[in-house]
This record gives structure tokens, sequence and C-alpha cells, in this order.
């Protein structure tokens, strides 16, 4: 990026930041507090930065005395695009505007909602926890906005014209605006952070000044402003899209020698190479992490400028990295990129649908890209390549140069990374090879390590970009901050399952959100067809609440766990294997697993005000069970979840047990489950034999049940006539309820599942051997 382009960058990102200075008590309009504030406090001197602050509204630029050139336009022209995709009338709209206003939550008009939820008055930091929506009444008031304008102030100062500075500057405003609205208008929905309003503008703002640069124009006033109505039709932009496949049969491709942390390495190793991907090809196009929109799961989105120097930026670097694939994993991994031109009106959703069918274009470029994944010449070179070495790695499968325990450098390098991921916070790119590293497309490198290894790393010539991990740190050089699911209290499939309660097995869960994709495309829309709530803002919004939820907030969920239907609740024996923008996947002790996916569940609905629910599968395994089969077996369970009308269940163990959520907490869990516990506890002396045979009546009758032999066996279990009574009516209210329930196949099901989960969780040692 030149100079000015990083002016540019900083100015648009602060160009409102005197909305919180006159929320704390400025008498002044936001555009002179913003500047002032700026030039006082900050220590910001520059013109170009103070020019995109003061005059970012039609009013003050009118008359302003600036050259036509200057980038003040630019940043009003983005302002005025990105407050148009934010501010939507309310349906019922009042007038004026309200300092007090708190912000609202996204999800209030997502998927045919009509809530009325709004946030805390708070700032992101790594205490929070107070993250969910609520209808309790929240006034902001002036003390809350004067601390954060001290903390703005305090991070501001010794600013930095350079690239580095602006992620960190990113960083600075999530933290301190992401709860803070953008609007305080009445008439307007407020569900827009005012981070995601900057950061917005900030990218709308460098896709322009590209644009223009590349037509030739330097006129940016006569542009952008007497003729900014025409501008708005002009194809400015481009929304693109890149996605990873082969993730899963990747991730799962590992020894069985600390195969649990080696799981964990590849999928944050993707993760990684995800986002160096991005930042290597923001850097190729001089822009910024204001221009990513999305990023999770093996997928992006970014917000682009439409230049001919662009389009051939992105073919370049989708081959590159596709020829660096099949060098170093085969035919494994394949990236497949897509992009749309739009402009500002589609940005906007004009005409009606225009945004949406961005999306849709985006999509089946894509998915033509990945049907048809290599040129002949590709594939001639694949086929005829020379292996570097005669032997085969035991882990991989790639012929290469192995070492003394047949392992290719790749997966020797994984392996030793796999504590680091755990217990390391800081994750640094290098343009060498060091010993140990990670392999990254472009001739980078990943190493891992603590604050004072990074430091010296930095001052090295090979350095280039590092990577924080769920930790806000601002400076010159701190790059990328990532939220990730790490979250662990274990290293071994064995540990786990020593962990577990009764039956000592691991639990596997693979999860994700239902009808995501369709969400993106139409959740927006309302039921009467009103989509003027489709915009880009409201998109990048629900995609980072949900990343923050599945990256960030997951650890809290796992930390103090609720549920104990199967496990005391508190600190859960699981570790995060991954947990991306929409989707999970959890090892731990069988039981916990269990008790952790009715926490999620029960945590998404409250986060998301019921607009979204998560279907998954859980499968229970010894431990030394081979990885990629329970990866394999799990997927089927989720499929099968997935399949549930309307979706929103969980399949236990096995393709029969798939309930929808409601049934297999109430009917499963609260009643059969409860009825079997209950009455064994209460008895002295009957052991789970019986039971076993009940089960095997039950199970092996598809339609018709053997009543004479089911209701001998239950007679055989009633409590002697001199036993206690709380014994008898214990027995009483069992054996009606089990009589009952035999009747038909499906209540019958549910009892099976029911039984399972008690036998599993009493299973005491001897039974174990």
């Amino acid at each position: 990026m030149t100079e000015k382009q990083i002016k540019l960058a900083i100015g648009s990102m602060l160009h409102d930041i005197g909305k919180v200075v006159y929320r704390s008590g400025d008498g002044r309009n936001h555009s002179q507090s913003g500047a002032a504030f700026l030039k006082a406090e900050a220590g910001i001197q520059d013109d170009v930065i103070l020019n995109c602050v003061y005059f970012h509204h039609g009013s003050y630029l009118k008359n302003a005395p600036i050259p036509q050139d200057d980038y003040a336009y630019i940043t009003y022209y983005a302002d005025n695009i990105a407050a148009a995709a934010d501010r939507r009338e309310r349906q019922e709209a009042e007038d004026g505007f309200d300092r007090q206003v708190p912000l609202d939550s996204v999800f209030n008009i997502l998927n045919g909602n009509q809530g009325h939820s709004h946030y805390a008055m708070q700032i992101l930091n790594d205490e929070l926890e107070d993250v969910y929506p609520t209808e309790e009444k929240v006034k902001m008031n002036a003390d809350f906005y004067t601390n954060v304008v001290r903390n703005m102030k305090d991070n501001l100062k010794g600013i930095y014209y350079s690239e580095e500075y602006l992620n960190s500057l990113l960083s600075i405003l999530e933290a301190n605006l992401s709860y803070i609205p953008s609007s305080t208008s009445r008439r307007e929905l407020a569900d827009i952070s005012l981070y995601d309003h900057l950061k917005i503008t900030a990218a709308i703002a460098l896709c322009v000044e590209q644009y223009l640069a590349d037509q030739g124009e330097c006129f940016y006033k006569e542009k952008l402003f007497d003729k900014a109505d025409k501008a708005y039709s002009e194809k400015m932009f481009l929304l693109y899209s890149m996605d990873i496949s082969g993730i899963q049969d990747f991730i799962y491709t590992i020894s069985s020698k600390g195969a649990l942390r080696g799981l964990r390495a590849r999928s944050f190793y993707l993760e990684i190479l995800m986002e160096h991907m991005i930042d290597e090809l923001l850097g190729k196009l001089s822009l910024c992490r204001a221009n990513l929109i999305y990023s999770g799961g093996g997928h992006c989105y970014l917000l682009l400028p439409n230049t001919k120097t662009v389009c051939q930026v992105l073919e370049d670097q989708e081959k590159s990295v596709n020829r660096w694939f099949l060098d170093t994993y085969g035919n494994a991994l394949y990236v497949a990129g897509g992009y749309a031109p739009c402009s500002a009106k589609d940005l906007q959703n004009e005409p009606a649908g225009s945004y949406s069918e961005l999306y849709r274009e985006i999509s089946r470029i894509i998915s033509k890209k990945k049907g048809h994944r290599y040129e002949a010449e590709e594939i001639i070179a694949l086929n005829a390549a020379r292996h570097k070495g005669e032997r085969e790695c035991s882990i991989c499968r790639r012929m290469g140069k192995i070492d003394e325990e047949n392992r290719c450098p790749v997966c020797a390098a994984m392996e030793q990374m796999a504590s680091s991921v755990l217990y390391q916070d800081f994750f640094t790119v290098l343009d060498r090879f060091e010993e140990g590293s990670l392999p990254l497309p472009g001739g980078k490198y990943l190493v891992a390590g603590h604050k004072q290894q990074l430091l010296k790393r930095m001052e090295s010539e090979s350095y280039v970009r590092s990577y924080t991990k769920n930790e806000i740190y601002t400076g010159k050089h701190v790059t990328t901050k990532l939220w990730i699911g790490d979250y662990t209290t274990g290293d071994s499939f064995e540990e786990f399952a020593q962990k577990a309660k009764g039956v000592k097995r691991v639990g596997i869960l693979r999860a994700d959100v239902d009808n995501l994709g369709n969400t993106f495309v139409n959740g927006f829309q309302r039921t009467n067809g009103d989509d003027r709530y489709v915009t880009l803002s409201r998109t990048a919004a629900l995609s980072r609440q949900l990343s923050m939820f599945f990256k960030k907030h997951i650890n809290g969920l796992l930390e103090r766990g609720q549920s104990h239907y199967l496990s005391s609740g508190g600190k859960r024996n699981i570790t995060i294997v991954y947990s991306g923008g929409d989707d999970v996947f959890l090892v731990g002790a069988w039981n916990e697993v269990i008790d952790a996916f009715i926490d999620l569940h029960r945590a998404l609905n409250r986060f998301t005000q019921g607009t979204l629910t998560i279907s998954g599968g859980i499968g229970i395994y010894p431990s030394g069970y081979p990885v990629n089969v329970m990866a394999k077996e799990v997927a089927a369970l989720e499929e099968r979840a997935k399949e549930h009308d309307g979706k929103n269940a969980v399949t236990v163990f096995e393709e029969k047990g798939m309930y929808g959520w409601d049934c297999f907490i109430k009917d499963v869990l609260e009643e059969k489950f409860r009825l079997t516990d209950t009455f064994f506890t209460v008895s002295e002396n009957h052991g789970k034999a019986f039971l076993y045979h009940l089960l095997e009546l039950l199970r092996d009758s598809e339609e018709k049940i053997n009543t004479a032999r089911y209701v001998y066996l239950l007679s055989r279990m009633e409590p002697d006539a001199g036993g206690k009574e709380e014994q008898r009516e214990a027995y009483r209210h069992f054996s009606g309820k089990m009589y009952e329930w035999r009747t038909t196949p499906e209540v019958r099901r549910r009892l099976i599942t029911a039984i399972y989960l008690y036998v599993y969780l009493t299973r005491d040692e001897e039974e174990n051997q």
C-alpha cells in the first residue's frame, strides 16, 4: 500500500470516532468532535486523515477548502454506501435521536424473527461473558462512552503510517466499539455496530480508490460528490470467495501415536493456512483486513476493487496455490475461487434481489471449479511427478524423504507443532525454512512460540507476519488476532476415556448450523417479501457474530458446563478439535460430550434468539479405535440428524438414535432415562441383569413385543412384600411406565436409547474389563 492509501484506510476507519466523543457529552457534532479528538488527544496531525473525519458529511464537504482529489470525497462516498446498507427504517419508526440507545441484535430480523433484543453496555475483552441479547431495559450512558474515549486515546497514541498498524487499529476498534450502535436514530434499526460500520466503510473506500485510479479518474469531487447518484450504479467492486476442498480427509490423515494432538494440529494448520492465503492476497492487492468480510471453516468472502489487475491477481494466486497443493500434498487439498462484479446499489440490494444473486453467482462458479479441478497439463504433471525418495510416509502415504520414524518432513513438523497449538499464543510466518516449521504457500513457513521468541523473530529479515490467539495485542507488527476455539483438558483419547463416567469410552461430536447457506442469502428477507434488510452490512454483522460464538464463546461454554443429565456439569473433560464459522468437532469423555452438545444447542438458541438451529451426531468408541473410521461414522450420524424434519436434531450412537432436540431432552433424558435412573438408585436388590434382558426384548422386536415374557421380567423386579414403601412405590411407577412404553415402535425406540445411556453411565470397572 502507498502511504496515501494507508492514510485513507486510517481516516475511513476513524471517520465516525466522533460519535463516541459526542455521546460522552461533547456538545459538537460528531465530525467536529472526532477530528478535534484525533488531533488533540491522539496526536494525529495529518491532513489526509483529519479531512476524512471532518468532511465525511455532505453539509461540511460542500464548501470544504480542499482540493478535488482529496480522499475526504472517497470517505464521504464510502460512508454513504455503508450507511445506506446499515440504516433501514424500523417497521414502526419514531422520530429523533437518542444517545442512550443500545446496540440491537442482528438476529431480531433474521429468518422471519420479529425480536426486540439488544446487548448490554460493554466492551469486548477476554473476560466478556454477557454475550447474549436481552429484552431487559438497557440505556447507554455518558460515563460508559467516556471510558471508551479514554481507551481509544491510549490505544491511538504513537500511530504508525504502516500496513502492519492497520490490523492493530482494527483490533482496537473491535475491542472498544463492537457493542456500540453506529446509528442512534429512533427511525432506524440500531443493529449494526460502530465497529462493523467503520470496517465496511474502510473496505469500500480502499476499493473505490483503486477502481478510480485504474480508470484514470482523480477528480473525486465531481465523480463521488457532484455526480454520486450515477457512480452508485457503476460496478466498482468484486465480491470474492475462496473455498478449500479436502479439509476433512486432510485432518483425519494422522498416525495413531498422539492422534488427538495430531487432529488439533492439522485443524489449526488449515485455519492458519486460509488466513495466510487471505493476507497474501490482500498484500498483493494493496488492501488490508478491513476488506475481509468473513473467514471460517475453509472459506472466506472479501470485498475487492473491480479492476483487470485484481482479476489477474486472483487468477494467478488460485493457480499458484493449487500448484503448491499438488507439489506439497498431492490432490488432497484444492482451492476454488469465484467473484461477482457489483455496484454500490447491489450492496444495498437495489434492485431487490440483486445482493442475494451475488452469492448465488459465486456459488455456481465455485461449484463448477470443484467439479473440474485440474487442467490437462496439471493432470499430466501429477501423474508424471517424480518422487523425492523411495519410501512411503507412514502418516500421509505420500512418497518422499522419510525420517527414522517413517515420517515425511511435513508430517514430522505437524506432530512437533501439535503440542504448540494447545499451549502457545503466537504463530509467526517466515520466508525461510526453520527447523520444525510447517510449509505455507508462496515459499513461507509457519512456526509457533512464546512472546519472547516472537519479538526476536520480528527483528530478523525473514519475518513476514504473526498471528495471536485469543488475545488482543496491538502494536506495529502484530498483524492478526484470531479467535480460536482451543479449550482442552487432555491430550489423548485414552485420557478422556478414563475420565468418562461408567463405560470408559470417548465421545465424538460432529455438528454444524442448519441451513446456514440459505440464511446468508435469504435470511434477512421478511416473510412478506420485504428485503430492505438484505445488505452487506448485515451479512458482515451476522458472520462476525457466528464466528465469535463458535471461535470464542464456545471456550466459555465448555469451561462452565451447565447441563448435568449425564455429568456433574462444570469444567468439561473435552477438547475442541475444531470449531469454525458454523461447525464443531469435539472429543471427550462420552457422557460429557452429550451434555456439552445440549449446552451448545441451548446457547446457540439463546444467542440467535431461536433463529438458527444446530444438528449433529455423537458416537461412542474405545480409545484405540481408528480416527478416520470414527470421523466417517460420526459424519454419517450427523447426516442422519440433518434428515430430521426441520433438522434441529441429534443422532446418538447409531442411526436409529436420531431425535429432534425437544424429543431427546424431554422424552429420552428427562422422562425415560430419569425414571430408569431413579428406580435403580432406590432399588437395592436388583442389578442391571434384569435391565439387559428387558433391553434385549425391546431391541429384538421390530413391531410386536413378547408381552408375556416382558411382564414376567418386570414382575421379577418387584420388591418383596416386606420391602420399603419407597422401593415399592418406585417399582409401581417404573413397571407401569415400562409396560406402557412397550406398545409402539417409536416410543420403544426412545426407551432403548434411554436404557443404553443408563447402562453406559453405570457400567462399573469389572464390566469395563
